[in-house]
């Protein structure tokens, strides 16, 4: 009786063994993948954000949404960063991007990275981009600097479905816990 019930049970196993799927093929392209440097495991929490309906400028909203600790135009954010949070050319989610003042933008501007899409690529979270104090959600911005280090960037325009000017950037301030990791872009 035990025999009969030990063979039963190993043609059954035989039987589920024959219809499990056989595992693909793997092909290895000849092409490497370029990689973009990977965020960091996310230490990062964020604050409760403010009501979209919320009116503000953008260096108030980037405070409110990153917890940063920083004041003054948002031009003047870049060296108020220094020696106490991180700077850096990559774009990382809740990094907060920092535009140059210029002709249209006499105290420069800052906004949050919502999403990054590839190294040219990101989208973005700010306040008073058109000088009307709302909340702009899920911009799409290209770096189009010649080095790819996000100097000069576009933002895409929704009235004018078009990207529109250039505007000089000094790079990203990461709130703790939100730097890229740099090794991952260092892999083989």
């Amino acid at each position: 009786m035990v025999l009969m019930t030990f063979t039963g049970v190993m043609l059954l196993g035989s039987f589920l063994a024959a219809c499990e799927p056989k595992p693909a093929a793997v092909t290895v392209s000849a092409t490497p993948t370029p990689i973009i440097a990977a965020p960091s495991p996310v230490t990062f929490q964020p604050p409760a954000p403010p009501s979209d309906a919320a009116r503000m400028q953008c260096v108030t909203y980037a405070r409110a949404v990153t917890g940063l600790d920083l004041k003054g135009d948002a031009w003047s954010w870049w060296d108020a960063a220094g020696g106490r949070y991180g700077r850096g050319p990559a774009p990382s989610v809740y990094s907060v991007l920092v535009l140059s003042q210029g002709v249209r933008l006499s105290r420069g501007h800052v906004a949050v990275v919502r999403e990054v899409l590839d190294s040219r690529r990101i989208r973005v979270d700010h306040a008073n981009w058109n000088n009307d104090e709302r909340i702009v959600k899920n911009m799409m911005v290209v770096d189009v600097s010649a080095a790819n280090d996000w100097t000069e960037v576009k933002f895409w325009n929704e009235k004018a479905n078009s990207w529109g000017n250039v505007y000089l950037a000094y790079g990203f301030i990461y709130p703790p816990g939100t730097e890229p990791d740099r090794s991952a872009a260092l892999a083989p």
